[in-house]
């Protein structure tokens, strides 16, 4: 069972019926147990940073998504669930992410269109069980913030968007993308897929 983890923001069902779609029961929750006990755990998003990392906190699933990535299973960040990995963020005001990853979230800053929104061709950075099968080509992101890591090691693709932007980040079992992989086509469920396969189901 894959975990799509509930704090009243994301794009849950879309990002459940995708999971469903490539063959894996998908449960939307809150519970605590349940997160524990699956498989693999998808942390979606949507809207802004402090709101999200406020909601996690009331509800204690701050906590549990840190004990869920230190279990060793895979957990995924997709869009803003990706920001959430991060050390901070300087969306309105400073706010601490989960501090899975060591890096910082800031604005797009340029006289060119804010938010990046459209598809754009990913550049794979190095290797990873996230590309198996899969070849560099076009996703679709929707975003006015992005991520600097502070290990190069954890970038594993980037984007180019006026400079080069973090479109997927990764290590050990916890891992990120940026742009909405069950809205970006073939390459897309095919990135998805390959983080389930690291989930023993």
């Amino acid at each position: 069972m894959i975990a799509i983890i509930d704090y009243g923001m994301g794009n849950l069902h879309s990002v459940s019926k995708a999971v469903e779609r490539l063959g894996y029961e998908a449960v939307i929750t809150a519970d605590h147990t349940q997160i524990m006990s699956a498989a693999g755990a998808i942390l979606p998003g949507v809207g802004a940073f402090g709101d999200a990392m406020q909601n996690l906190r009331l509800t204690g699933l701050d906590e549990i998504t840190r004990r869920y990535a230190a279990s060793g299973k895979p957990l995924l960040g997709i869009c803003l669930g990706m920001q959430l990995l991060f050390t901070q963020s300087e969306e309105h005001g400073t706010h601490e992410g989960l501090g899975l990853l060591p890096g910082e979230v800031n604005r797009f800053r340029g006289s060119y269109k804010i938010p990046h929104m459209g598809w754009n061709r990913l550049k794979f950075n190095q290797e990873s069980a996230l590309f198996q099968g899969v070849e560099e080509g076009y996703v679709y992101f929707v975003h006015s913030f992005h991520a600097n890591v502070q290990r190069q090691s954890d970038l594993l693709a980037t984007t180019d968007y006026h400079q080069a932007v973090t479109a997927i980040v990764g290590n050990d079992n916890i891992y990120g993308m940026q742009f909405h992989p069950e809205k970006s086509g073939d390459i897309g469920m095919h990135l998805l897929k390959n983080f389930l396969k690291l989930a023993i189901v």
